[in-house]
């Protein structure tokens, strides 16, 4: 496998040229103060050099060797303790943290960056930070200022690390029926009792504490979602001077043994009468948990962009190097027996599929992000309003859409290999099995399309979309929009909203129809939304590609994008149309 680079040149340039961050910094005064371009240029290329020089070199052993579990300890491979302690001691744990507990305070649009960085150089390693970031930012909007003076520090120093622990045995989307109970104590706190499963990074030996974040039950709660809190469940209790006390009435029981993301410790979590701190109010736990969610499902969209990215760079490599047969038009390589495979058109095909996919879930993902920080720092009531709608639109979309496409690009990569990337010591069947999960956890790409459907696009009346929908109008109806791009952009919108006027319709008469046709309309969305991103770039491009081979391929790539990739919105708006009743045409029995 190829060693990994960080894409810093494209990262820059989707920050700088095509999103312009630096002028949405300078009109968020809590930003302002804290980020500027120069600023966040030696962030990304300092994270560059750590998770290349570090981490990536663990990947592939780490995925041989594994956690190890006995009598209740996890043994994470080797050298992710020191890994772990390097990527602490350099800040990155606390990147997007609160900056008065610690944290870096940069915007979700630079930690969003980092994470790709990381994840690229090893899913199994970032998923260890990711919990930590998730776990202190409900903690950071939710606590008491009490629990973020004790907590917040230690985890976004990376000294303790932190999980969310959601699903039960017979609970995992219906988290209405979770039954763990937390029993109300004199003295404030509370006896957590239950059992949590796929509890990522719920035990391991990287930091000295562990805070997991334990959604659970009042005796007097209401049923179902409603009846949610949310508790801080320390691994080792925390004294009043801060120093760690008794080991909690907690433990792992065991972890899974899984497809991929082997060297991440997914554990089944038993709390036995563990003690724990109420954060918010009670039966409010669902809400404390969204905020969370929001970042994280967009985090792990940028999962399945960071392992296309890496699969990516092994492929190009390799399709540089290695000889078959001759192009198409005759020798290439006249001094060899054969040319490089990347003058055959199929395996063009399918490494300008991958840097599509790759680059254009780049800019979604900023986008997105954009959006998080606008909603998070502007003091405009209504531009935060815009965001925040807009960030519920996108937010499953970036989840579902960016770890599926990061399947088929690590899918391509494989299959540019041929027969050696079926083969282990080469990487690239690591990766696919890798991102497979992406798919699948918090909160499937089912149940993501189910909620851009059903919730954001119907349940908004279509308004949220129209946020969107209009500002691709306004870009590509401009004087100064390439007509080249602005065209097929305007005439995917038309599609994107045809279909979703006809969705709105057809979901007031047959609740079937936001299920039937949701998972085929989130991705008519995507490839609707790549394209406005790659419309974007194209702009940003043009007139420079004299300059620099960098933005002549960048204008290839879109060219290619709305020729090749496109077009497979006609085949999704048919299924979209195509309803509900080809479903249900068999009983259950025969099937």
């Amino acid at each position: 496998m190829a060693d990994y680079q960080a894409p810093l040149r494209d990262m820059r340039f989707v920050l700088h040229e095509v999103l312009q961050v630096s002028k949405l910094w300078a009109q968020l005064p809590a930003l302002a103060e804290v980020v500027d371009e120069e600023t966040a240029n030696a962030i990304l290329e300092e994270a560059g050099k750590i998770t290349a020089g570090v981490i990536a070199p663990l990947n592939r052993a780490s995925d041989e060797e594994g956690c190890v579990w006995a009598d209740g300890v996890v043994t994470t491979p080797a050298g992710f303790v020191e890994a772990y302690q390097a990527f602490a001691d350099g800040g990155w744990v606390g990147v997007g943290g609160n900056a008065q507990f610690g944290g870096m305070g940069m915007p979700k649009v630079i930690s969003a960056q980092v994470e790709e960085m990381v994840n690229s150089s090893s899913l199994s390693f970032g998923l260890y930070p990711m919990l930590t970031a998730g776990a202190c930012l409900s903690i950071n909007a939710h606590a008491s200022e009490e629990l973020k003076q004790a907590y917040l520090p230690n985890m976004y120093a990376g000294v303790w690390s932190g999980s969310m622990c959601l699903t039960e045995p017979h609970a995992g989307t219906d988290l209405g029926i979770i039954r763990t109970k937390a029993e109300p104590q004199a003295d404030g706190s509370y006896k957590l009792t239950g059992t949590k499963i796929f509890i990522t990074g719920g035990e391991h030996d990287l930091t000295e504490n562990i805070i997991h974040l334990v959604l659970a039950k009042l005796p007097d709660a209401p049923a179902g979602p409603k009846g949610i809190s949310l508790f801080l469940v320390p691994k080792v209790m925390v004294n009043a001077d801060g120093s760690l006390g008794e080991r909690n009435a907690l433990s792992c029981g065991s972890i899974e043994h899984k497809m991929g993301i082997k060297a991440s410790s997914t554990c089944v979590m038993n709390f036995d009468g563990a003690t724990g701190y109420i954060i918010d109010a009670p039966n409010r736990g669902l809400a404390a948990m969204f905020t969370m969610m929001n970042y994280e499902r967009l985090g792990v969209g940028i999962q399945g962009l960071a392992t296309g990215e890496r699969s990516y760079q092994s492929a190009i490599d390799y399709a540089r190097e290695r000889i078959q047969s001759r192009a198409p038009g005759g020798a290439v390589a006249k001094d060899k027996v054969a040319d490089p495979i990347i003058v055959h058109p199929d395996v063009r095909r399918m490494l300008l599929t991958m840097k599509a996919f790759n680059e254009g879930g780049r800019a979604f993902s900023s986008y997105v992000a954009v959006q998080l920080d606008t909603a998070k720092y502007s003091e405009d009531p209504t531009t935060r309003k815009r965001a925040e709608e807009l960030v519920a639109l996108l937010t499953p979309v970036a989840k579902a859409f960016l770890t599926d496409l990061g399947l088929e690009t690590t899918i391509h990569g494989q299959q540019v290999f041929g027969g050696h990337g079926y083969v282990r010591e080469w990487g690239q069947e690591q990766l696919v099995r890798d991102c497979r999960i992406t798919q699948i956890y918090e909160g499937t790409n089912g149940i993501q399309a189910l909620d851009l459907v059903g919730r954001k696009v119907v349940g908004s009346g279509g308004a949220f979309s129209r946020h969107f929908t209009d500002e691709i109008r306004a870009f590509a109806s401009a004087a100064d929009a390439p007509a080249e791009f602005s065209e097929p952009l305007l005439a995917a919108v038309a599609i994107l909203e045809t279909q979703t006027t006809a969705l709105l319709e057809r979901a007031r008469d047959n609740p079937r129809e936001i299920g039937a046709a949701s998972v085929e309309y989130l991705h008519l969305f995507g490839y609707t939304a790549y394209a406005y991103m790659w419309a974007l770039m194209a702009k940003a491009a043009l007139g420079k590609d004299a300059q620099e081979d960098f933005y002549t391929s960048k204008l290839g790539t879109a060219r290619f994008y709305f020729a090749r990739l496109l077009p497979r919105i006609h085949s999704l708006s048919a299924s979209v149309s195509a309803g509900s009743d080809s479903l249900y045409l068999l009983d259950a029995e025969q099937f």
